[in-house]
């Protein structure tokens, strides 16, 4: 579809597109939207997080959301829910805390700057009146160090602490961030959210957007994406996350795009992605954000030290990836859309970028699947899938 047609669809309402399946494009305001993230409420009801504006690292990016009410034929209006209108807000994660509250967790940077980026936490209110009404409160900075980005949501350990995944963005003096020395940590709070530490995940360079998964009382996997386009890898902790392995590959692809994980009823893991690497594609890119058009002299990180991020492989297929194994190997791929995957511009108005990309699923207690991702930057684009999904008929 061209981004004109895109646009048309976006009217949030469901659709039925096969067997126990069922499609909608979110409404939105804005001709970039990006970056989604699902959260299921107590009654059922979903809503759907992402960030949207112009193009990604410009100011006018703000956190958006809408509400698919239980019951309901269509996603509720798109609401605002960031206002900082001097910085590229990204990234949103939704996260019910053990007080009642509903937080959303966001970054905040300015222009392609991420190594300049600090996490944003408001809490998200809901019009008595109007389940599917949407506000922030006063939001505050986490006192982490800049540079820190979020992705996937907080993990609370058994004695409280809450466990929220981070990335670190890390700059070379003079030089411009490219993702070359970047590595994985965990943000821990002991005190419900009001103050929290760094600690740092070893020999994580290149891991990105780590998204834990609980496989036992303390156990826990988690699994990155990788700026160097290769595999996604997995890390284990025995001590609910006090202590990891070193990152290790499993035997996914990885394209440098975001992933996400969850635990099944069965104990089976679930990676939504797209399950494809740098060895599958000569398309490259220099960043990013090669396209902001902003004045930077600055030459691009050098890799010493680091590692050589790769750009631009195609964000395509999306794919929900089963491993029975603890995430040593997902032999079983159930296809949810493909394309060509062009991400050689992040421009959602002329066409060319033809992404699905950055996934999110989450299972309802039927066993439904609940997936959303990026639709050619353009649109949210989400999808249901029926108990059963996961037969392996439905999947390759």
């Amino acid at each position: 579809m061209t981004p004109n047609e895109i646009a048309r669809h976006m009217t949030g309402m469901l659709a039925p597109v096969g067997a126990g399946r069922m499609e909608a494009y979110l409404p939105s305001p804005m001709v970039q939207n990006h970056a989604s993230f699902l959260h299921m409420r107590a009654d059922g009801s979903l809503i759907c997080a992402w960030f949207g504006g112009s193009l990604e690292g410009k100011s006018d990016i703000s956190i958006y959301a809408s509400v698919l009410a239980v019951g309901a034929s269509a996603w509720g209006p798109p609401q605002r829910l960031s206002f900082d209108d001097d910085h590229s807000e990204q990234n949103p994660v939704l996260f019910h805390a053990p007080d009642g509250r509903l937080l959303l967790f966001h970054t905040s940077q300015p222009s392609g700057n991420q190594d300049e980026c600090r996490i944003r936490m408001a809490e998200v209110l809901s019009d008595a009146s109007d389940p599917t009404r949407l506000t922030t409160a006063e939001g505050r900075y986490l006192d982490l160090p800049r540079g820190s980005f979020v992705r996937a949501p907080v993990v609370i350990r058994s004695d409280g602490a809450w466990l929220l995944p981070i990335f670190r963005c890390i700059p070379r003096p003079g030089q411009k961030w490219n993702g070359s020395h970047d590595t994985a940590a965990l943000g821990i709070s002991e005190d419900g959210g009001a103050n929290w530490r760094l600690d740092e995940l070893g020999q994580s360079t290149g891991c990105v957007h780590m998204s834990p998964v609980s496989t036992s009382e303390k156990g826990l996997v988690a699994f990155f994406r990788r700026r160097q386009a290769d595999f996604v890898y997995r890390t284990e902790s025995a001590d609910e996350g006090r202590t990891w392995s070193d990152p290790a590959p499993s035997d996914l692809p990885n394209n440098n795009s975001s992933i996400a994980a969850i635990a099944l009823g069965d104990g089976r893991l679930a990676v939504i992605c797209n399950p494809v690497n740098a060895a599958t594609s000569p398309d490259r890119r220099t960043s990013l954000y090669d396209e902001l058009g902003e004045e930077d002299d600055r030459p691009e990180a050098d890799p010493t030290g680091g590692c050589t991020p790769i750009w631009g492989v195609p964000r395509a297929p999306v794919s929900v990836c089963i491993s029975s194994d603890g995430g040593l190997r997902f032999p079983h791929h159930i296809q949810i859309e493909d394309g060509s995957g062009t991400c050689l511009s992040n421009d959602s108005t002329d066409g060319r970028n033809k992404e699905m990309s950055y996934p999110w699923l989450l299972a309802g207690p039927d066993g439904t699947l609940h997936i959303a991702y990026t639709y050619h930057r353009r649109a949210i684009k989400y999808l249901r899938l029926a108990p059963g999904w996961d037969r392996p008929e439905n999947g390759e």
